[in-house]
């Protein structure tokens, strides 16, 4: 095999660090990016590039690093701020998958000479000769399985991306890798947050970073009846039961919200179930457009099953429609659709 050049997105934790090491004992030549996406000055930025310098030149590897702050806020920030502006729930790793790991990170694999890119995700590509083209699929492992933030990819970029750890069966079998090859990052925990809101406090973010603030309204029943106050639409998502601070004959449920009256509408459990929805901003990976409607399993958030449903494209528009109704379906969350293991493509929620 000739030596193909490959650009991996390096954090310093365990999945990229032992990607690069999957990378070269298959003969990869391989580069390492680092992107900083979000108050470079801090000192944790500053602690990860040293910690993946410190890789790299274990590995004999060259690294780059490159300040994206200001596409990283226009991209993924803004749109972040803007969904609970106007009462969606934004996956901010969406956005920066398309615009930032395998958008800008791309047209710097090119301009360095590479054919590749290369990240620590738990997905899988590889040619169908079903459907005549390279394909996005799950990884090995149902539960690491992170294809889902993925469907929002250029599709024509497939072919060049490699998942080196699409064939592992659990997280432990990497860190024996990174312990076997004395990388200092073996034990190093996984981080779960969102990136840019290391301590989980999404509501202070938004408080602190826009013109999102605290604005009491009323909490109403579906027939208009003033059941309670609220603290701001921002601080309530469809399908909380926790902290509404109502007393009534049966639980309730956030099922919806009224930006016009500064409302925030409750319900009870069965009002949390919809059989169809309407999806918008389509990406299709598998084919150019949905001529006719498919039965596919449809997955409506990071961490839900999938379900069964049949979808139709109309224009920019696809409608699901469910065999079985679902519960808290999500207006900004992504709904991503599977022919078996393959991803079909994917859109927003509306």
């Amino acid at each position: 095999m000739e030596n193909k050049k490959v650009l991996l997105g390096m954090s310093g934790g365990v999945d990229s660090s032992v990607s690069a090491l999957l990378l070269q004992e298959q003969g990869y030549d391989v580069t390492g990016i680092t992107l900083e996406l979000f108050n470079a000055n801090n000192s944790n930025e500053n602690n990860t590039n040293m910690e993946v310098k410190k890789i790299c030149d274990f590995l004999k590897i060259p690294h780059y690093t490159y300040n994206c702050e200001e596409q990283f806020k226009k991209h993924v920030i803004d749109d972040f701020i803007e969904c609970y502006s106007n009462c969606r729930t934004p996956n901010p790793c969406i956005e920066c998958n398309k615009y930032m790991k395998f958008g800008y990170m791309w047209e710097k694999a090119k301009e360095l000479g590479c054919d590749y890119i290369a990240t620590g995700h738990y997905a899988k590509t590889e040619y169908s000769e079903k459907y005549k083209r390279w394909v996005l699929k799950k990884s090995n492992v149902e539960r690491k399985d992170q294809s889902y933030v993925l469907w929002n990819i250029p599709k024509d970029l497939i072919e060049h991306i490699i998942f080196p750890l699409a064939e592992f069966e659990n997280k432990e079998q990497i860190r024996e890798i990174a312990r076997k090859n004395n990388l200092d990052v073996a034990n190093k925990p996984d981080s779960e947050d969102i990136c840019f809101i290391p301590d989980g406090n999404y509501k202070k973010f938004l408080e602190n970073n826009s013109n999102i603030k605290p604005k009491v309204g009323n909490i109403v029943n579906n027939k208009g009846e003033i059941l309670g106050k609220h603290t701001g639409l921002y601080n309530y998502t469809i399908g909380q039961r926790k902290g509404l601070g109502i007393s009534y004959s049966s639980p309730l449920f956030v099922i919806g919200f009224n930006p016009e009256k500064n409302e925030v509408i409750v319900g009870e459990e069965s009002e949390l179930y919809q059989k169809e929805i309407l999806v918008t901003n389509i990406n299709l990976l598998l084919m150019d457009e949905i001529r006719e409607p498919i039965l596919v399993d449809v997955k409506t958030r990071y961490s839900s099953k999938v379900a069964k449903a049949k979808i139709m494209q109309n224009g920019d528009e696809i409608k699901v429609i469910f065999e079985e109704p679902q519960r808290a379906i999500t207006p900004g969350q992504s709904a991503v659709f599977y022919i078996e293991d393959i991803v079909l493509g994917g859109g927003k929620i509306k």
